[in-house]
């Protein structure tokens, strides 16, 4: 049985999809009964259980052949609290089940204990759950080609592509699509000890390669536009984001510009096979879908 949290998210949703295309059993853990409800009708066992509750996410691993466990996105005042309640609700279930295989989700620059905002609670649960598992794969992913969905209407109704990043800059970017196709890879192979895999996409991409994709699958031009330091905090608290957690996502965009999102010397760095314009073409036909 391969244990998915996270499922309803992006890179849960595609390891428990790509999981079901190899014909695996799948058990996904959610927080409410309700969210199951689209995983059963696929025939996807369900379980209930909140991250930061050891018990709960130790019945959910019983019986587990592997398990592919993450932290969401922070929402709490405190974002390393949170961190930290979860990382260590994780450790602990994970040796009271006896979890044979661990594939944990991380970033890239997560080796860094601070200077990349969000990403050093990765740095946080990394530690706490290094060594837990006999087995314990650490997936660092680049930055998620889908986060651009975000700004991906501005695009479509301006021709324009709002960016925190440098707009020149390269980074490892991956589409979500192969960070579940990593991920079920890594939970079905056998191995024992400490692994981590840096996963990008084809190639590294910059700001300015993402605003070429749209425009091509658009078929117009678009124009990325970097957005200034000073005005990114009202951008975010728009969308209703505690103050904490503003501080840490420009902090991760800050750490990106000085070059601490980058690969660690001596780690396994794997690529994706998702090209740009594919991973751009389903963010802009889902927009459309949702119109």
């Amino acid at each position: 049985m391969y244990v998915i949290f996270g499922a309803n998210g992006r890179a849960g949703g595609e390891t428990a999809r790509a999981l079901l295309e190899r014909s695996e059993p799948v058990r996904v853990v959610v927080r409410h009964r309700e969210q199951g409800e689209r995983w059963k009708a696929l025939g996807v066992e369900v379980a209930l259980a909140s991250l930061d509750n050891a018990a709960q996410v130790s019945d959910a691993l019983t019986g587990a052949t592997a398990a592919f466990l993450l932290e969401p996105p922070p929402v709490a005042n405190d974002p390393f609290e949170q961190a930290t309640a979860i990382s260590t609700a994780l450790s602990e279930a994970v040796r009271r089940s006896d979890l044979p295989r661990a594939v944990v989700l991380s970033a890239v620059g997560a080796q860094h204990a601070s200077g990349t905002g969000v990403i050093a609670t990765l740095h946080q649960l990394e530690a706490s759950l290094a060594g837990t598992a006999p087995a314990t794969a650490f997936l660092r992913s680049g930055y998620f080609i889908e986060t651009w969905s975000e700004v991906a209407e501005c695009a479509v109704a301006d021709g324009i592509l709002p960016s925190f990043l440098d707009l020149d800059q390269k980074i490892p970017m991956v589409s979500t699509t192969d960070v579940g196709q990593a991920a079920a890879r890594l939970m079905t192979q056998q191995w024992t000890g400490t692994r981590i895999v840096e996963l990008g996409g084809i190639t590294d991409w910059s700001a300015r390669d993402v605003a070429a994709a749209f425009a091509e699958v658009l078929n117009r031009p678009v124009k990325p536009m970097w957005v200034p330091p000073e005005q990114r905090s009202a951008m975010l608290a728009e969308e209703g984001l505690p103050e904490e957690v503003v501080t840490v996502l420009l902090g991760m965009y800050e750490g990106i510009t000085n070059g601490r999102f980058t690969r660690e010397d001596g780690t396994e760095h794997w690529r994706g096979s998702t090209s740009l314009t594919t991973a751009v073409e389903h963010i802009v036909t889902k927009l459309r879908t949702a119109v």
